[in-house]
């Protein structure tokens, strides 16, 4: 063990990903090297997540614990992963409920909108708009029969849910 550098160990500028013409795809979100996590994919652009609130960490807990305790034995649960909407779109709910056909195996990393049952939001400072207005259309055109989203109050005490439905 030396204290002298180590030029293997030394901190590498980071170089962001450009953009090719037309957008990023949702194939390409798999093959971006070096992408921060739960990083979403919206109109072609790479949309990056600031830092989980504790409000937002225990909502999604609740959601998850509570749904997979009610859920049938045919349906399953999952935090954070992507929903591959269309070519342009593979946004990150915060929970998903699925079938549990629909899990294809330990490296899977998407699901198609078609064998989404509810995915959940938790809207977040920088998320409002997208979790409001942005989302909700994106679920509803792709087939996501439900969808909530999850706010919290000005104190961060209390939560409201919305709920969007469209038929199977």
């Amino acid at each position: 063990m030396s204290a002298a550098p180590e030029p293997r160990l030394e901190q590498q500028p980071y170089r962001w990903p450009v953009p090719p013409e037309g957008g990023w795809t949702a194939d390409d979100l798999d093959r971006i090297p070096g992408l921060p996590p739960h990083t979403e994919l919206i109109d072609g652009s790479l949309v990056f997540m600031s830092p989980q609130t504790a409000f937002h960490g225990r909502a999604m807990r609740l959601f998850e614990n509570a749904l997979l305790d009610q859920a049938p034995a045919d349906l399953d649960v999952l935090r954070e992963m992507t929903i591959k909407l269309d070519e342009k779109n593979r946004p990150e709910p915060d929970v998903l409920v699925f079938p549990v056909g629909a899990n294809t195996g330990p490296r899977q990393t998407w699901f198609r909108p078609e064998d989404i049952v509810l995915a959940v939001d938790v809207v977040s400072d920088d998320s409002v708009q997208r979790d409001r207005e942005v989302k909700p259309r994106k679920y509803a055109a792709a087939g996501v029969r439900h969808f909530w989203r999850v706010e919290a109050d000005e104190e961060g005490s209390r939560s409201s849910t919305s709920t969007n439905s469209t038929p199977p």
